[in-house]
């Protein structure tokens, strides 16, 4: 890490591990003396404390490198966005999709009830990781002997979530690099399935399960395209940090869950078909630079987390303030080396949640050959 970005990176990086550590003891207050009196109960008040530490990282989006996220699709669709279940589906294009996701979710006012399916070792990211496992995330390990019953039972768990609630699903299981691509088209050359452009080869069984578990109580599934266009560099963490905007289109189309077939081989196919749509809308949207064929939606920019991420700044740097009075720890030399080692482990947090999010650090694609169980066989390699 530079050292001009360190001096951005640093105070941000207090801030919010400070702010986080507030958040993470309040979610284990309630985990244990609320959730076990009333799930729903807990359930609500989680919603409203995790996102006093998400729209930290909304805030970082919208006010900080004032990413602009272009939403296109209907009216319908966009004005029931945050006012029902659902389950989404999304390529998985930059390292900050699923901070383009919760910025989405917060603008429609389900940010705290947003949930995603995640590889096991997120849960273990000192805050952020925290809060999601308090926040029932749902965590595999990537092979799907030790998963299936993971994501059944987590699943099973939502069918009560007293609020509406996205679940975010990436089924083409790791983000998008020209390698990983690479090896998609290999395989599916080699396996007679189309070959893709623009998007992973989807890896369906997490998918079918989902559907499965969720067709009684979700009533939409929402296909979701991330595409960054030509004029504008492709938004990083680090880039976040350092307050340098950045252009995401978002382009939106709902299905209905009764429309799914019944099957679960027809499931898979629906989802392979989807990805296939997908990758022919992102080839039009690389001629066109822009989606053509939906209307372009206004989700706004709220203040409200500028008002947390000010609010959280008062409280932190004054009862830093307070502390350092009352204790005289810069007095010693003791203190002074006590307060270094702080810094440098939120520097060290702070680089590895930067680089946990790059793309070139994902599992890489490398599928076995064989032609009647692609999807299966995809999975074990990712």
């Amino acid at each position: 890490m530079a050292i001009a970005a360190a001096a951005v990176i640093l105070p941000l990086g207090l801030l919010f591990f400070a702010s986080g550590l507030v958040v993470n003891l309040i979610q284990a207050i309630c985990y244990v003396l609320l959730r076990p009196l009333s799930k729903n109960l807990y359930r609500r008040i989680n919603r409203r404390v995790a996102e006093l530490l998400w729209l930290e990282l909304v805030w970082l989006i919208d006010w900080w490198a004032g990413v602009k996220i272009q939403v296109f699709t209907d009216l319908e669709t966009f004005h029931l966005m945050g006012k029902e279940h659902a389950l989404i589906i999304c390529n998985h294009r930059s390292d900050i999709d699923w901070l383009v996701g919760w910025v989405l979710a917060q603008r429609s006012g389900c940010l705290g009830s947003s949930l995603a399916v995640m590889k096991k070792s997120s849960k273990l990211l000192p805050v952020i990781g925290w809060s999601m496992w308090f926040s029932e995330y749902l965590f595999l390990e990537r092979s799907w002997a030790k998963d299936e019953n993971t994501l059944k039972s987590g699943l099973q768990r939502l069918s009560d979530f007293p609020l509406p609630f996205w679940l975010a699903l990436f089924v083409e299981g790791t983000r998008f690099t020209q390698a990983k691509l690479l090896a998609a088209q290999e395989y599916a050359t080699s396996t007679g399935l189309p070959v893709p452009r623009n998007v992973l080869i989807p890896r369906t069984k997490g998918f079918v399960s989902a559907v499965s578990h969720m067709r009684s109580f979700v009533p939409a599934i929402y296909d979701v395209t991330l595409v960054i266009p030509k004029s504008s560099p492709a938004p990083t963490m680090l880039r976040l940090f350092k307050g340098q905007p950045s252009v995401v289109h978002v382009h939106i189309k709902r299905h209905l869950m009764k429309e799914l077939p019944e099957t679960d081989e027809a499931v898979a196919q629906w989802c392979r078909d989807i990805f296939a749509a997908k990758d022919a809308l992102l080839d039009k949207h690389i001629a066109e630079d822009t989606f053509s064929n939906q209307e372009q939606q206004d989700p706004g920019r709220p203040l409200k987390s500028l008002l947390v991420v000010v609010l959280w700044a008062c409280l932190i740097v004054g009862g830093t303030l307070k502390f350092l009075i009352w204790s005289s720890l810069l007095s010693s030399w003791k203190g002074v080396a006590f307060s270094a080692s702080g810094l440098a482990v939120v520097t060290v947090l702070m680089q590895i949640l930067i680089q946990s999010s790059q793309s070139e650090r994902s599992t890489p694609a490398k599928p076995k050959i064989r032609v009647e169980q692609p999807d299966a066989r995809h999975d074990k390699q990712h």
